[in-house]
């Protein structure tokens, strides 16, 4: 059955819809040896589609997807406040993904989504010590605060603990975890005495956000998704 080409690139997680139009656009998709142009049409059956030189075929099985969450989103599939969701970001994603894990809507940075049950408890159950690593802009004394920060915290009941915390500029913490209590990072710098300003995730596990830009998305390559299953 034919497709439009956008759709058939982001079905086999090569881009999402928008970028594919830029691909085309730019001239890195072919249809039987042609260049292709916005509106075209294939069908995988009898057609050949290359991008960049590459034969495209289309991926089964689970989907898995890197999102530079922005601020001012929640991680959520929807909201009964009606704010802006990353379900609302990842719309043209062919199949219905959900979000490993959280980040808070005044948190940036490194969401993954799928639709692996299986992959998801592995990376958000505390006991397979997934690393993750942010970056945090504070103010007040770091000097102070890092020796607080690099003991166990008892905060609201629960302990909280970070596997790293170094300073890497004057005003600017890299923290990483793998507990991922609600808000932790947060939390362990307000104990602290630190107020965040902005908090980033810049890496899970093995995978990178890297220049991937706020708002957008991307396939993992199976470089990384290799990482996340190891």
């Amino acid at each position: 059955m034919e497709e439009r080409l956008q759709k058939l690139l982001s079905a086999a997680g090569i881009c999402s819809r928008r970028r594919a139009e830029e691909y085309i656009q730019a001239g890195r998709v072919t249809v039987n040896g042609r260049p292709a142009r916005l509106g075209d049409k294939a069908d995988l059956d009898r057609d050949r589609v290359e991008v960049d030189g590459r034969p495209l075929t289309v991926r089964g099985g689970h989907t898995y997807l890197m999102l530079n969450k922005p601020r001012g989103c929640v991680t959520t599939l929807s909201d009964e406040k009606g704010r802006r969701t990353v379900a609302e970001l990842v719309e043209d994603c062919p199949a219905r993904v959900w979000p490993v894990g959280r980040l808070d809507m005044d948190s940036e940075g490194l969401l993954l989504l799928t639709d692996d049950g299986a992959l998801t408890h592995k990376l958000t159950h505390p006991s397979h010590q997934v690393e993750k690593e942010y970056q945090v802009w504070v103010r007040g004394n770091v000097e102070r605060a890092l020796s607080i920060l690099a003991a166990p915290i008892l905060d609201g009941g629960e302990i909280l603990t970070a596997d790293r915390v170094e300073r890497t500029g004057p005003h600017t913490l890299t923290v990483v975890i793998h507990q991922g209590k609600n808000r932790q990072v947060r939390r362990m710098c307000a104990a602290a005495g630190l107020e965040v300003e902005r908090l980033r995730r810049v890496r899970e596990g093995r995978v990178l956000l890297g220049g991937l830009r706020p708002g957008s998305w991307r396939p993992l390559t199976p470089e990384e998704l290799g990482f996340l299953q190891d």
